[in-house]
């Protein structure tokens, strides 16, 4: 699940950028002194970020970045769509899809407990006031026994927006039958210090890294390399890694996203194996 924070006009921008990175020919060390070297896997990903921040600044930021980040998940109220629209987030929501930014309506679904007309009205107002389709769905648990619920909701949202991209979040690996509901799976969020010692399933080798994103926070810049590493190995096309910590590791862009960004994005290179 996302780390807790205000229930205030928040923002989870979720950056989905990891643009196509894995295999990077030669060690790059940048002017944050991130260094990043070659991985043994080879795949495309994207990054993308987490950030709960208000801020027009920091939206700026990413809508900057080059290349630009792929999402960015839109949280008005710290649960959903909240119950009127936002100016503020308006004019940036406009913003970041004129650069080129696909934006996630964020939508906590309280561990399959928060009745489903309520995330289905976020669906709506994020489609109606921001002109936002795609969804990410928060606190879940993964478990089959709450299957129903999520196909129940996932219907919705694609007969409500055809073609529209589902992210959930587990936090973890959930049950399997949750790929069926899900376009993205946000398999792990937690600390870099946890980062080392979790377990992939086999089954998640089954399927395209793009059907998988993960989070590491509390991430120095000499430990970026092997973050991005890990999670190649780990089968993840989508990585947020940041040096945020506390209650809320998102409330800015990491200090060493450009490097970041753009070491993420260089992808394959054509002779990789």
């Amino acid at each position: 699940m996302w780390i807790t924070r205000p229930v205030t006009v928040v923002v989870i921008v979720a950056i989905l950028v990891l643009g196509a990175a894995a295999g990077i020919t030669a060690k790059l060390t940048t002017d944050n002194n991130v260094a990043i070297s070659p991985s043994k896997t080879c795949h495309p990903q994207h990054a993308f970020v987490p950030a709960f921040f208000y801020a027009s600044g920091i939206w700026q930021q990413a809508a900057e970045t080059k290349p630009v980040p792929s999402y960015m998940i839109l949280d008005i109220s710290g649960l959903g769509a909240g119950a009127s629209p936002v100016g503020h987030f308006q004019n940036i929501v406009k913003k970041e899809r004129a650069a080129g930014v696909t934006i996630l309506g964020y939508s906590s679904t309280g561990y399959g407990t928060r009745p489903l007309s309520q995330i289905e009205a976020d669906v709506r107002h994020y489609k109606a006031w921001y002109g936002v389709t795609d969804m990410f769905l928060d606190e879940v648990k993964g478990i089959s026994s709450q299957l129903p619920y999520y196909r129940k909701l996932a219907n919705y949202i694609r007969s409500t927006n055809p073609g529209t991209s589902i992210w959930i979040n587990p936090g973890d690996f959930p049950d399997p039958s949750y790929m069926s509901v899900s376009n993205v799976v946000m398999a792990f969020e937690g600390p870099y210090a946890a980062y080392h010692n979790i377990d992939v399933p086999s089954w998640v080798f089954r399927y395209n890294p793009d059907r998988f994103a993960n989070t590491i926070y509390a991430t120095s810049g000499s430990q970026v390399n092997s973050a991005i590493n890990l999670s190649k190995t780990r089968n993840a096309g989508y990585v947020y890694v940041t040096d945020g910590t506390g209650g809320n590791p998102y409330s800015a862009l990491p200090t060493y996203w450009s490097a970041e960004d753009s070491v993420i994005t260089q992808g394959c290179p054509n002779s990789a194996p």
